[in-house]
């Protein structure tokens, strides 16, 4: 017998039961959603259970593991953590699973002055509602959700998130990637010491529970399962939405994408989907060229065998003029002006996804944007507002119109995750999530 977080109790196995269930499913055996994750195991729906439901906790400081960075660079050390209860319009979450982005290996090793340790990693991540703070109508207890990293809030209620035309909250405007929460700047998380253990990107999601604004959280469909659903927290709907939703990728277009990341995977499934007839990956590593192929991509570029000409040039010939649309994906002021100069003159769109070191400088000259009719332009989460559209993103993957699967190369229990920053590091990971009921 295992209880579920409405405390209705439910034999191993027995999706039936779930009709008096919060999430109200109805599914049948083929259920690959929360239902069947949470029957399956009875380890898992309990652990998942623990605290929901009776307010057990609710209101209350609780004893967590988390995986906590102390030195910059050095193994995460999973210890426990003190979490204080969510405060005004803040939910505190029961995290099920966590995916590693290339995002938390750089702040892992950051070493400059913005660098703030302790602190919790981790923003790709699905969970349920442990429990809320004050004035907090649109969540509950229970609720199966997805929270979204610092750079795209979703208040609903400024200028920007009611306009169709942007993503980019100016209740909550981004700031830097603060230690704090966004409406007090203070922390949540102390060790058993006392001491404060900082936050990240407003997720925290290497942790057994975590406190996250609620513009930071969008709900989610309970049949989207967890290790698929925490893949849309950041890098692969950034790509997606790029091409989706930034760039409204015509079909029959062509695409140029410099970097086969997660982000330029999910730039060439969104091409993909919108139809794109052709679409070039630019990348230094031949190994992912297979891969790639799998999300779209119909020829390849490896720098280094270029020889005397540049990446731009070889697009142009090999394209007639340049691609209609290119997507710079890696984080460098040199591939933006690359994929800016493979673009087609004339109508040609050069998205800017990388995140350039602080400071860096793009060089064009006045003539060069003038003359062409060329588009420059940045995408935030792929141009995605969290609550409307991740949901969308949920639907096409259930529909089989959104390859996720695709992206997972490795999962594995959370108390191996610097197993999963190794992988990562070395290159031999997409996306690696960790399961925090087998910690």
């Amino acid at each position: 017998m295992v209880w579920v977080s409405s405390m209705t109790s439910v034999h191993e196995n027995d999706t039936s039961l779930f009709e008096n269930y919060k999430w109200n499913c109805l599914c049948d055996e083929e259920c690959v959603g929360l239902c069947k994750y949470l029957t399956s195991s009875t380890a898992a729906a309990t652990k998942m259970a623990e605290g929901l439901g009776e307010g057990k906790t609710a209101g209350k400081t609780i004893k967590c593991k988390a995986a906590v960075v102390r030195v910059s660079g050095e193994p995460l050390v999973i210890e426990e953590v003190l979490l204080a209860p969510s405060k005004a319009g803040e939910v505190r979450v029961k995290i099920i699973c966590s995916s590693l982005c290339l995002s938390d290996v750089t702040y892992w090793k950051l070493r400059d002055p913005s660098a703030c340790f302790p602190r919790i990693l981790g923003h790709e991540a699905v969970g349920v509602v442990e429990s809320v703070g004050e004035n907090v109508i649109e969540f509950v207890e229970g609720d199966y959700v997805l929270p979204v990293f610092v750079f795209l809030p979703d208040c609903g209620e400024c200028v920007d998130c009611k306009s169709k035309k942007s993503n980019l909250c100016s209740k909550f405007p981004f700031a830097g990637v603060k230690p704090g929460m966004p409406r007090d700047g203070t922390s949540r998380f102390t060790d058993l010491n006392g001491d404060v253990v900082h936050h990240f990107l407003n997720v925290s999601s290497f942790s057994e529970y975590t406190v996250v604004d609620i513009a930071h959280v969008t709900k989610l469909d309970p049949a989207i399962p967890p290790n698929r659903a925490c893949l849309l927290s950041c890098g692969v709907s950034t790509g997606f939405g790029a091409a989706w939703r930034t760039a409204n990728v015509e079909a029959g277009s062509t695409v140029a994408i410099f970097g086969l990341g997660s982000i330029g995977l999910g730039v060439a499934e969104g091409a993909r989907f919108c139809g794109a007839s052709r679409i070039i990956g630019v990348d230094l590593n031949p190994d992912k060229f297979d891969i790639a192929k799998t999300f779209g991509v119909t020829e390849f570029i490896n720098p280094s065998m270029c020889r005397t000409k540049s990446v731009s040039q070889v697009i142009m010939e090999m394209t007639d003029g340049g691609a209609d649309y290119s997507f710079e994906c890696v984080g460098l002021a040199s591939l933006v002006e690359e994929a800016f100069a493979s673009c087609r003159k004339g109508w040609g769109k050069t998205i800017v996804l990388g995140v350039d070191k602080p400071g860096a400088k793009l060089s064009f000259t006045s003539q060069s944007i003038l003359n062409t009719g060329k588009i420059l332009t940045g995408s935030a989460f792929g141009g995605l507002k969290a609550k409307s559209d991740v949901p969308v993103l949920v639907q096409l993957y259930l529909n089989k119109e959104l390859q996720l699967d695709k992206f997972v190369t490795h999962e594995m229990a959370f108390d191996e995750i610097n197993k999963a920053f190794e992988l990562l590091v070395q290159g031999k990971c997409l996306r690696c999530d960790m399961w925090m009921d087998k910690c």
